[in-house]
């Protein structure tokens, strides 16, 4: 009983091992939590009646919500919302908000209305890339590409 019980947690750790080291599937994992999050975020927005936000830049990624006197501040009140730093060797960048390029330190918004300008994000990883879009009624969704030109 206790060899299988050793071979069975040997064999979960070399697939465990195997998952946590492919790049790709951590892009993907990581795209997949972004964009629940995303949805998540303008959902909030509207439930609160509040104006949120998501920066991303570099290595992370942050959520923002206005407060009384119209500045961004960070969202502290909600782990699903909690600043995310990137696993691994990915990175991610805001491409475009409402058709128009972005700076790289953009602050792209939730209204409160649930009207929301379509976007998307890029994760970066070594070969290829993720691309994340969403759509005006806050659906969020991703599509990965793996060449080498990939993100450029």
């Amino acid at each position: 009983m206790m060899v299988v019980i050793l071979i069975a947690g040997l064999a979960a750790g070399l697939v465990f091992a195997n998952l946590d080291g492919d790049p790709h599937r951590a892009a993907q994992s990581e795209a997949k939590r972004l964009a629940g999050a995303l949805e998540h975020a303008a959902a909030l927005a509207q439930w609160r009646s509040e104006t949120l936000g998501v920066s991303a830049e570099g290595r992370g990624y942050r959520f923002w919500r206005r407060d009384a006197n119209d500045r961004w501040v960070p969202v502290a009140d909600d782990d699903l919302l909690a600043p995310r730093l990137l696993p691994g060797d990915l990175t991610i960048t805001p491409v475009n908000y409402a058709g128009a390029p972005v700076a790289p330190d953009a602050i792209l918004p939730f209204r409160a209305s649930g009207r929301n300008e379509p976007y998307t994000l890029r994760l970066l990883l070594p070969g290829g890339s993720v691309t994340l879009y969403a759509d005006p009624l806050n659906r969020v969704g991703y599509a990965m590409t793996t060449d080498a030109g990939a993100g450029k």
